[in-house]
């Protein structure tokens, strides 16, 4: 190995070591010490049915995702329509969207005091909801088919958009039907890419968090419900080590799968094509599917962010005694994320939330763009060691932030005035999860860079640094810019490891987000889609620059 490639990877696997490795090893070492109580006192039942519902949700929540994903992708990959760009963005933001803006939205529309249950009590005049779908399996299946139908469609999407048409039309030529010509050509040469969606999907449902503390409630625990569960709120760490033992071994085999299959990390971002195999709609049956896909998806993914926006900027609630509905356009809420109307000198006003957000949010793309910027340059030696650095610089995808945040706990819970640090703990956590992402985002745009180009200004004189500076740089820069904006976004709507490192007078905004919608009164809720509404906003305005920034790279 290179000297230089050593150099490349040293800092990155120092701190990978430190902050990813360390933290992973303190979990497997208090489970394995706990053992020493006794395996007869290990709660195996208990443990089986939070794995058995775990891998049951996932799986199930995968299965529909692909159902909904699978034609929206087809839609995507094979048609030009009209509002097609717009659709695309709009079916692309759930993704980056933070778990709890995703719950807020859901309670917006379908909760017991949403728009849609609001409309319907005072239509029948009823005294309650008539949906009660909150604090259910199928609450916790719809936001996880909002949240994931964006990977399927990408993913998909893409292979689609690069198949051959001609293939297709031959086997229509033979006299198959258009459904046997899908069946029998199209979703076989799809097999690959579909199957890299449905693991990448199957691993997001399986480590999801805010999804299931925030819509399924403890009834509903998964593995990583359970481990916020008993270390926050029973401080049984032996345990929570355990759990979070299995879910790293299970989380791991999924990532190994996913990379064996050649399946890349989701990066929400238009694809970049040479040509467009895609035609326009047609026949009858084709508006049709157009119509029907595009209400499906309106309905789906774009209607619980309206409600979102709706709800936080409406007093809408039912006079209990009349049933009758008091409406109005307020900007109550948003006036109240200012103030501190008890002057309570523990209250921290929800904007403080933001600006925290913010700075750990600066922190945390700062952090993963140097780190992920010496790792793709490392991996871009082509030394013989990539092949086992390159998977471990890829390991914090298939490791839950939730795990993170314990794996942190204990660690650096030891320390003098360990709360002291968790200001500083959080950005590094955040800069982990995003860091896979960055890596991937930088490699193609750095491995494309001729080397010819650096050879040239190495001969008219210039040192490696001017190389980098007047050569790589300008050519990579905006590729560095989406990926440290994509970073900012991971970080800006990080929740599962921030909600253990959060100290209460320094929380984040998904932690205060979370606190207010678990507070009663109409107040608290209506901050807390304020708030809601703001991070989605954020988020919003982060893809549109992503995707400006890659259109003007074509």
């Amino acid at each position: 190995m290179r000297k230089s490639s050593w150099l490349l990877w040293f800092i990155p696997l120092l701190f990978l070591g430190l902050f990813f490795l360390y933290p992973l090893t303190a979990i497997f070492g208090l489970a394995l010490r706990s053992t020493g109580q006794g395996w007869t006192s290990f709660p195996w039942q208990r443990v089986g049915s939070i794995l058995g519902f775990t891998i049951f949700q996932a799986a199930l929540s995968t299965l529909l995702t692909v159902l909904v994903g699978l034609p929206a992708a087809f839609l995507f990959g094979r048609y030009d329509f009209k509002g097609k760009k717009l659709l695309r963005v709009l079916s692309t933001l759930p993704f980056i969207l933070p778990t709890v803006v995703v719950a807020a939205g859901f309670n917006a529309i379908i909760g017991p005091h949403g728009l849609l249950n609001l409309l319907l009590m005072q239509i029948w005049h009823l005294g309650q909801p008539p949906i009660q779908i909150l604090n259910t399996l199928a609450a916790i299946l719809l936001a996880h088919v909002f949240y994931n139908t964006a990977v399927v469609i990408r993913t998909v999407g893409s292979s689609l958009e690069q198949l051959d048409p001609r293939l297709e039309q031959a086997s229509r030529t033979l006299g198959a039907s258009p459904w046997r010509s899908f069946w029998e050509v199209t979703l076989p040469l799809l097999r690959n890419s579909l199957a890299s969606a449905a693991l990448v999907v199957f691993l997001f449902d399986f480590t999801s968090f805010g999804v299931i503390l925030l819509m399924g409630g403890p009834q509903f625990a998964t593995l990583e419900v359970e481990i916020y569960y008993q270390t926050m709120q029973l401080l049984n760490l032996p345990l929570a080590a355990w759990l979070s033992a299995i879910q790293l071994g299970c989380t791991l085999i999924l990532t190994i799968l996913i990379l064996r299959r050649g399946g890349g990390l989701p990066i929400p971002v238009a694809p970049r094509l040479s040509h467009s195999t895609n035609r326009q709609i047609r026949s009858r049956g084709e508006r049709v599917f157009l119509i029907v896909m595009m209400v499906l998806l309106v309905a789906l993914l774009v209607m619980p962010l309206v409600a979102l926006v709706l709800r936080s900027l409406t007093k809408l609630d039912v006079v209990r005694s009349g049933n009758n509905a008091i409406s109005g356009f307020t900007l109550q809420y948003y006036r109240e994320l200012f103030i501190n109307r008890q002057q309570s000198l523990f209250y921290v006003p929800p904007v403080e939330a933001l600006r925290n957000s913010f700075f750990y949010a600066l922190a945390a793309s700062g952090l993963a763009l140097f780190f992920g910027s010496l790792a793709t340059y490392a991996i871009l030696q082509k030394s013989r060691w990539n092949k086992f650095f390159d998977p471990l610089i890829m390991l914090p995808m298939g490791t839950s932030a939730v795990t993170l945040g314990l794996g942190f706990i204990i660690v650096f819970a030891t320390l003098p005035n360990a709360r002291d640090y968790y200001p500083i703990l959080i950005p590094i956590a955040h800069s982990l999860v995003a860091l896979p992402f960055v890596v991937r985002v930088l490699q193609p745009a750095l491995a494309s860079i001729p080397s010819s180009l650096k050879q040239v200004a190495a001969t008219l004189g210039a040192s490696p640094w001017q190389v980098w500076f007047k050569v790589e740089l300008p050519i990579a820069s905006r590729a560095a810019a989406v990926a440290g904006l994509f970073a900012f976004t991971i970080s800006l709507g990080e929740f599962g490891a921030t909600a253990f490192l959060s100290r209460p007078d320094i929380p984040t905004l998904p932690v205060a987000i979370y606190r207010f919608l678990s507070q009663p009164g109409s107040l608290n809720y209506g901050q807390a889609l304020a708030m809601a509404t703001i991070l989605m906003a954020l988020c919003a305005l982060v893809m549109l620059v992503i995707d400006h920034i890659n259109t003007v790279n074509r």
